[in-house]
């Protein structure tokens, strides 16, 4: 059994929640030899996600913290420069990190999706400060 199917059916989980809170698709890959989550944004932007300093564990429940990572791609030639990393010990926990790091950098684009921003429902015509304000 190729390792990206053991490890998708092993990582089922957290390949939803992922999924989940960027509403788009996770995917195992395989890293040169190195297994880990991946989700595309926008922008050429994407997301890592694993459960070792080496990829994803074979054992899942393994103690640890998860590493997100998100990357910006530039193109064939260059290598993808690393915007932002954050670890917890819950998968959730580490991307809300590594997002709310990315946003303090100033490396967020306007136009990114509020991921995980549970403030904001379809069709809601309030923001959160008017909210507040109320």
């Amino acid at each position: 059994m190729p390792l990206t199917v053991k490890y998708s059916q092993t990582y089922n989980d957290a390949l939803t929640t992922l999924a989940t809170v960027t509403q788009r698709p996770a995917n195992v890959v395989n890293l040169a030899g190195l297994y880990a989550i991946r989700v595309e944004l926008e922008y050429n932007r994407h997301v890592i996600a694993t459960n070792t300093p080496h990829g994803l564990s074979d054992d899942p429940e393994a103690e640890g913290s998860w590493l997100v990572r998100i990357f910006q791609t530039h193109g064939d030639a260059a290598p993808d420069e690393l915007l932002t990393h954050a670890t917890h010990a819950w998968l959730v926990d580490a991307f809300d990190s590594a997002l709310g790091q990315l946003e303090a950098d100033g490396n967020k684009i306007l136009a990114d999706a509020d991921y995980g921003d549970i403030s904001r429902s379809e069709g809601s015509t309030t923001t959160p400060a008017a909210e507040e304000s109320a």
